[in-house]
């Protein structure tokens, strides 16, 4: 109930009343049985409401006859959400794939709301038809509509897995921040990288990938990508729709996975975003190990009462648990030790090593220290082919294999 009532605040509706009606049996053509829509229609009156959202899915049938019954605008989860993300994308790629996503809602509630069904008669003589009717006109135009931005979509997908290979070459790892909707991740990115991006206490404050380089002890630079947040019963169309986005996540080296630790929902929250990292391939969906490090970070401590972060710290100490870091984004508590604990993980397993480089070889040299922690660095006597440089480093065995590819 709260999410619900959070998802319409999110897009500015003032919430009047909020009440959970049990279903028995779903009716095909209203969902509610007639006395439960007469107690809708006098809780609207009383509460002057000019707009009933169901926290569910409506069929096309049952949001019109709802609609007709109430005599007010009857909207579902989906349309809401869809509501929410129109109103939120700021990019071109982001206001496509929601235009994608609200096409393929508006495809399948086409009614037959029109007074004029058929065109003139297509054709001559007795071989001439039907023209098509209103309602087919109208969905051809939205299949034509769609067929046109997923070639737009593709193309920018391809772009985005251009700038990804170039990031894969580039001497930088990537860290992306994934959690459910309002954990706090822009928050967090905000003061990790000092960036203003849009960080406020709604559902989906942020759309749009968003990437910035962060420092980090040991490593000269690292790339920290902010997502889109999860959310239970995710339309389906944007499923879909969000999911090059959400590719972003499937190159990174680390995941932090940014939890409200304060939320009484924590836990069924923490599953619905490991969910969808199974969905797009990060974590095996019969056990196994997950093919991009995942560290929790249990953002929000500062809003524990003292019995409870005493508890959770218990918690965590007991299980000696190293991929779990409690902060607060906002007050920076914990911020520090989150970035020494991101840096052990992206150097974890390097090793040590020793290449005899020339001294022109400035490329190499500069991936090194980017790279790895150069211990030593020793100018040999010159060679035939000029100075020689003697550097002693610790790189991980990806690094190490991207050097090599040099």
């Amino acid at each position: 109930m709260e999410e619900g009532k959070g998802l319409a605040l999110a897009i500015g509706l003032i919430v009047a009343d909020a009440f959970t009606i049990p279903i028995r049996e779903p009716r095909a053509g209203t969902l509610f049985g007639e006395g439960q829509i007469q107690n809708i229609a006098t809780a609207c009156e009383q509460s002057e409401a000019e707009l009933v959202v169901v926290d569910g899915s409506l069929s096309a049938i049952q949001q019109r006859n709802l609609e007709e019954k109430l005599k007010r605008k009857v909207i579902d989860r989906t349309g809401l959400i869809l509501e929410i993300f129109g109103e939120r994308a700021a990019t071109a790629e982001g206001r496509m794939q929601v235009e994608l996503a609200h096409l393929d809602y508006q495809a399948g509630r086409l009614v037959r709301s029109w007074t004029h069904l058929e065109r003139q008669r297509g054709g001559f003589g007795f071989l001439g038809g039907p023209g098509e009717t209103q309602i087919e006109a109208d969905r051809r135009l939205i299949r034509d509509r769609m067929a046109r931005i997923r070639r737009e979509l593709e193309q920018v997908r391809r772009t985005r897995g251009l700038h990804r290979d170039r990031r894969e070459k580039a001497p930088w790892p990537i860290v992306a921040l994934v959690g459910y909707t309002n954990a706090g991740k822009s928050t967090l990115f905000n003061r990790l990288t000092g960036a203003e991006v849009m960080a406020e206490d709604l559902l989906f404050a942020t759309l749009d990938p968003t990437m910035r380089a962060i420092r980090l002890p040991g490593l000269d630079k690292a790339i920290l990508s902010d997502t889109v947040g999860f959310i239970s019963d995710l339309p389906t169309q944007l499923v879909a729709a969000f999911r090059a986005t959400l590719e972003e996540v499937t190159a990174a080296d680390l995941i932090l996975h940014v939890r409200d630790i304060a939320n009484a929902e924590t836990e069924s929250q923490k599953r619905q975003v490991l969910d969808v990292l199974e969905e797009l391939g990060v974590i095996p969906e019969e056990g196994g190990e997950t093919t991009i490090p995942i560290l929790e970070v249990w953002n929000k401590w500062d809003l524990l009462d003292t019995p409870q972060a005493d508890d959770l710290a218990a918690f965590v100490r007991e299980r000696g648990d190293d991929d779990v870091v409690p902060i607060s984004a906002l007050t920076g508590e914990g911020c520090d030790k989150l970035l020494e604990i991101v840096s052990e993980h992206l150097t974890a397993g390097a090793k040590t090593y020793t290449f005899l480089l020339s001294a022109e070889d400035g490329e190499r040299l500069a991936f090194l220290h980017a790279r790895g922690k150069v211990l030593s660095e020793i100018v040999e006597d010159e060679g035939a082919d000029g100075p020689q440089i003697r550097v002693q480093v610790r790189l991980s065995e990806r690094e190490l294999g991207r050097f090599s590819a040099l």
